[in-house]
């Protein structure tokens, strides 16, 4: 009988864990061993048991996907993390694979890729689609041809995804577990290092990037 990949689901929707659960119980050799609803539960269960690989949600409360990326691969470097994520490969798909990740799926894909990828990154490879594939290699290109989202930091990328949706400074502290300070002196930095001058121009520039 063929070892069993043991999974843990990390997302803060009960409905969605349950979804994948059910997916991946009908594979012989695919077991959710456990599930968390936040970064801060991840890293702590990954701290007291052995996982094969790690699904992670991006957008989750108290410590989000993208941090809780990077300090499972400070701590577990050989630890395979799946990013399964609501948006867009154009998104945060070359932010994870930077940080980390072993691959990134959206939550639009098929059920059977979503094994084929867990499979594959479980046997130490990573999982790359064509479209992501594309987007890496924009990515390594000089960065005077890279637009100026894609010059900012992880967190400024949190930020102003954010506000290109409409949300407030308020709102956008509150997902992201910061003070309403720093998320304020985050906008301002957005402002400086992508030369706008408000905030509207800074949610016109989301939205006509797709980053909403």
């Amino acid at each position: 009988m063929a070892r069993k990949i043991h999974v843990l689901i990390a997302d803060d929707h009960a409905i969605v864990r349950q979804g994948l659960k059910q997916i991946l119980s009908e594979t012989e050799d695919l077991v959710v061993a456990g599930e968390a609803e936040d970064g801060v539960e991840a890293l702590r269960l990954a701290r007291h048991q052995r996982w094969d690989v790690f699904l992670l949600d991006v957008s989750m409360p108290n410590r989000n996907g993208i941090d809780t990326l990077k300090q499972l691969k400070k701590e577990f470097p050989r630890l395979p993390v799946l990013i399964l994520s609501m948006h867009p490969e154009e998104h945060y798909a070359v932010r994870a694979i930077k940080s980390g990740a072993a691959g990134y799926l959206t939550k639009q894909s098929a059920p059977e890729l979503l094994v084929t990828a867990i499979r594959q990154v479980a046997g130490g490879k990573r999982f790359i689609s064509p479209t992501l594939a594309e987007h890496l290699a924009a990515a390594i290109s000089d960065d005077g041809e890279k637009l100026p989202h894609e010059r900012i930091t992880d967190r400024e990328y949190q930020v102003l995804s954010r506000i290109s949706s409409g949300k407030t400074i308020t709102q956008i502290a509150d997902e992201l577990s910061l003070s309403v300070k720093t998320v304020s002196e985050y906008r301002k930095r957005l402002l400086e290092k992508m030369r706008l001058e408000t905030t509207a121009e800074l949610i016109r520039y989301g939205v006509e990037h797709g980053l909403a």
